[in-house]
């Protein structure tokens, strides 16, 4: 039987970049993936589903682009070619990580994993059964679509966020289940395909766990484009017919309406994936393993990152914490940390967001001092024809520590990083207003958002 330092259950973003991380640090490094390296960000989710967020953007580019006087003709897309790119940036991606995994001098086991108590591995193909023992454990099994109980369900056909990038076709109609990160994607998606798409929520809001003021200007954005939000509603029951489906949507006043789609998306959240630790008897929180601040589970030498222990269940946080774990193996050294985690929504307009939102620091009693910066008169934001959104800044009143920031807006998710480095380096908000922005720039609204809040803002009263 092959022995390694640390075995890796799990080739997604926190189980293959923990074995890379590993393997630098000079161990023996096994990762076993049963199906395609990357996991589900980079086969189903974020990668497929981002591709096509750009084609949409494009699209609605163009039709934008109508009014500055430039006339493309009548536009036409082919969805088949569409689906082909995506395909191929997934290979691309795919073939750098087996590149990585191959150079890093990583073991890597295709096969369905299953440890045992004692830290051997079970390595299950079509053909046989490996055994491999580790010394260390990291368990990175992700997560799979979480399937709500609705009447009628299992008799209908139906995708989750895991097949939604399978089909073939456009579909002229669409129920989305889930007003979250996902459901909001999928039906900016789908809407600038020309599909007529229905979000079916149940809190009062969409994006319920973000800033209420960016919830409303995406909220405001998505009935623009003819989006059907419904929220406060909850799903009944489905009839499936020869063709189409029936969605019954009752909200909280008793009201119930029929509605009838092409296609429907379950996006209601994940599951932990626990087939490979079924034997083990390590305790839980909830559906998902429960860790400490150093990410390892109540088995000695057993650690749990990503998907499988549920909290911010995003791709970079995965990575961090398959990171931190690694840190982690010989001595405990370094507390995982989540206050400074990035969390984005790449719809039009992108919502991005670092820290605490506003209702957080109210609910924690927190004395504080928030300032909001619209983007209608920052002048690239202008140049662009992008003026929809906010910089939002939100900081402790005594010393100004920034304790969270809000940025809804084009673009906004490839700048929210910059906050994020200022709230980890510990600087204050006298700090940020300091930092000189190019202009024309959309990250001007940061700084004038920050000298605002410290009484010095020029282009703000």
């Amino acid at each position: 039987m092959e022995k390694y330092d640390v075995i890796v259950v799990g080739g997604g973003p926190g189980g293959y970049v923990s074995a890379l991380r590993a393997a630098k640090y000079g161990k023996k490094t096994a990762l076993v993936e049963s199906e395609f390296l990357g996991g589900t960000c980079l086969n189903k989710g974020c990668i497929p589903s981002k591709t096509l967020l750009r084609h949409s953007e494009i699209i609605e580019d163009i039709k934008k682009a109508q009014s500055w006087g430039i006339n493309t003709g009548e536009l036409s897309f082919s969805f088949d070619e569409m689906l082909q790119r995506k395909d191929s940036v997934i290979q691309k991606l795919r073939n750098g990580i087996n590149h990585l995994i191959r150079s890093g001098e990583v073991a890597l086991y295709n096969g369905k994993g299953n440890i045992k108590p004692n830290k051997e591995v079970e390595v299950h193909t079509e053909q046989e059964v490996k055994r491999i023992q580790g010394d260390k454990i990291i368990i990175a099994t992700g997560g799979s679509p979480a399937i709500p109980a609705i009447e009628g369900l299992d008799t209908a056909t139906y995708h989750t966020t895991d097949t939604i990038f399978d089909i073939d076709q456009i579909p002229s109609s669409i129920a989305i289940i889930g007003g979250g990160v996902i459901g909001v994607e999928m039906a900016n998606l789908f809407s600038s395909l020309n599909t007529e798409v229905t979000i079916i929520e149940m809190e009062k809001r969409i994006i319920s766990t973000e800033d209420e003021e960016a919830s409303k200007v995406l909220l405001k954005n998505l009935k623009k484009k003819g989006i059907n939000v419904l929220t406060k509603q909850k799903v009944a029951s489905v009839y499936q017919s020869e063709s189409k489906k029936t969605v019954f949507v009752s909200s909280s006043n008793g009201k119930e309406t029929a509605i009838e789609v092409e296609q429907l998306l379950l996006a209601v959240g994940r599951k932990p994936n626990l087939s490979a630790v079924e034997q083990l008897d390590i305790k839980r929180k909830g559906p998902f393993i429960d860790v400490n601040e150093y990410l390892e589970t109540s088995m000695q030498d057993v650690f749990a990152v990503g998907d499988v222990i549920g909290g911010l269940q995003l791709a970079h946080v995965a990575s961090a914490e398959g990171l931190t774990a690694v840190e982690n193996l010989d001595e405990k050294r370094k507390q995982m940390n989540y206050s400074h985690m990035p969390r984005c929504i790449y719809t039009q307009p992108e919502i991005a967001s670092v820290g605490m939102t506003e209702k957080e620091v109210k609910d924690k009693g927190i004395t504080y001092k928030v300032n909001k910066q619209p983007l209608s008169g920052n002048g690239k934001a202008l140049a662009m024809g992008e003026t929809e959104g906010f910089m939002k800044i939100i900081t402790e009143e005594k010393y100004g520590e920034i304790l969270g920031v809000v940025l809804a807006g084009a673009h906004v998710t490839e700048m929210i990083s910059q906050s994020a480095s200022y709230m980890q380096l510990e600087g204050t908000v006298d700090e940020l207003a300091e930092l000189t922005q190019p202009h024309p720039a959309l990250s001007e609204g940061i700084m004038e958002t920050a000298n605002a809040l410290i009484g010095k803002g020029i282009h703000t009263h």
